[in-house]
């Protein structure tokens, strides 16, 4: 199986937001974070043609992010998991997508600092993020077998402006 993971795209500045009282779930993308998202999307495309499930965290803005990368996509946002929450334990999303293992490719919308977090843990067992993941960044990992530790491999890891560039 694939996975693709996908940061969410830019959204309102956590300070400005916090002043209207309401949670920091329910924090928005920006229009220019949208934008940017739908052409990161478009690139996504080039690389990986078709997704089979497209997840994301229960917080908004990774809905929204996933709610356009699935209309670039022609699809649907299938589920919606707290395995993608920013605080949710590593092993909680290897056993969310055990499930999906026989899916050819699972797309997952989410948050950092969990997203290089858990890339990090599924290449190498480490419980400490390596990798830098920009937002509307992605990247694709290979999982042969059944989802944990140190059981994928990393195919690509791609900046928000490189993929915008392939949808050009």
């Amino acid at each position: 199986m694939k996975v693709l993971v996908i940061r969410h795209a830019i959204a309102e500045e956590r300070e400005a937001f916090a002043e209207n009282g309401k949670p920091d779930d329910e924090r928005p993308l920006t229009a220019n974070g949208r934008r940017r998202m739908e052409r990161g999307a478009r690139g996504l495309r080039t690389l990986v043609p078709r997704i089979n499930l497209l997840a994301c965290s229960p917080l908004v803005r990774a809905q929204q992010t996933a709610a356009v990368v699935a209309k670039v996509y022609g699809t649907e946002v299938g589920e919606k998991t707290v395995a993608l929450s920013p605080d949710a334990p590593l092993d909680q999303f290897a056993k969310w997508l055990t499930p999906h293992s026989d899916v050819d490719v699972v797309a997952v919308v989410g948050h950092e600092p969990h997203l290089s977090t858990l890339v990090t843990w599924l290449l190498s067992g480490i419980s400490d993020s390596r990798i830098d993941f920009k937002k509307g960044g992605a990247c694709l990992l290979e999982i042969d077998g059944q989802p944990g530790p140190a059981g994928a491999k990393l195919l690509w890891l791609l900046t928000p402006r490189a993929l915008r560039q392939l949808a050009d």
